[in-house]
């Protein structure tokens, strides 16, 4: 039976040793695969009906991954059945004049889930451990210090009631190769390719080692890193939904007491 704590980042992690082509919580026909994933999203709507009702914690998801290696359409499939009242998502671009003036966490402390919330992020604050590294922009000791401000970042959130769930999308080079190539091949796609991509392919290996020494250095108790195997869409869905239902679930949520004014009141 398939676990998450095999994918899940400790001191040993290497990356090279996840295959992204493994499907490890997929089972049966994709017909009941499909229900099933329609299934969890239904049973997350419920669960963030009772993350809003209790009002006390809240849930940040994490998705960190290469170009195509499916962030949007995480986002598209594992919530589809929730409210977009209850689900918030950020999308982290190439950082502004704006947000170039202050620290790099100021623009991601700016959209921390509320209380009753879950929030994703489409790229976040990893980004700053990644390109860096590999362009060369900052050198070992000041990418050790990210990592401990990072730690210490989520620490705080955790403390003050937020939930971390963080995962890194794996993708393999040949999988990359295709999807690069479909949105060439299919106009329609173009507007989702960019030369930069080519430009970040090329960096391949490089890109490879700082996802394996920024994941290891940032899986804490308190915000584990998993590493999801995601050359199948589908398994990249199911294996997300099926961890922040049981993450909801260990969460124990429970609506809160009724107000006493309530009892026997009749709206006329």
């Amino acid at each position: 039976m398939a676990s998450f704590k095999t994918y899940r980042v400790d001191s040993k992690f290497k990356l090279s040793r996840i295959d992204p082509g493994a499907k490890p919580f997929l089972e049966g026909s994709e017909a009941a695969q499909r229900q099933e994933l329609d299934t969890l999203a239904i049973e997350l709507d419920r669960l963030q009906n009772l993350l809003h009702a209790e009002g006390r914690r809240k849930l940040l998801l994490v998705l960190q991954g290469l170009d195509t290696s499916g962030k949007d359409g995480t986002v598209r499939w594992v919530f589809s059945r929730t409210s977009p009242l209850g689900v918030k998502v950020t999308a982290f671009k190439a950082p502004s004049a704006e947000e170039l003036a202050r620290d790099y966490l100021w623009r991601c402390h700016a959209v921390v889930p509320r209380n009753g919330e879950i929030t994703v992020w489409n790229r976040s604050h990893y980004e700053d451990v990644l390109v860096p590294v590999v362009e060369g922009w900052i050198d070992k000791e000041k990418t050790r210090e990210r990592y401990a401000q990072i730690n210490d970042f989520e620490r705080l959130l955790t403390q003050t009631g937020t939930v971390i769930v963080k995962c890194m999308l794996h993708i393999s080079k040949d999988e990359q190769r295709e999807r690069l190539q479909a949105r060439i091949d299919e106009p329609d796609k173009h507007w989702k390719f960019s030369m930069d991509d080519l430009a970040v392919r090329r960096k391949w290996d490089a890109y490879q080692q700082a996802y394996e020494k920024a994941l290891a250095a940032t899986s804490t108790d308190e915000a584990p890193w998993y590493v999801v195997p995601a050359d199948s869409k589908l398994h990249r869905n199911l294996m997300i939904a099926k961890l922040l239902v049981k993450t909801l679930k260990d969460m124990k949520l429970a609506v809160p007491p009724s107000d006493p004014a309530l009892e026997g009141l009749v709206v006329e």
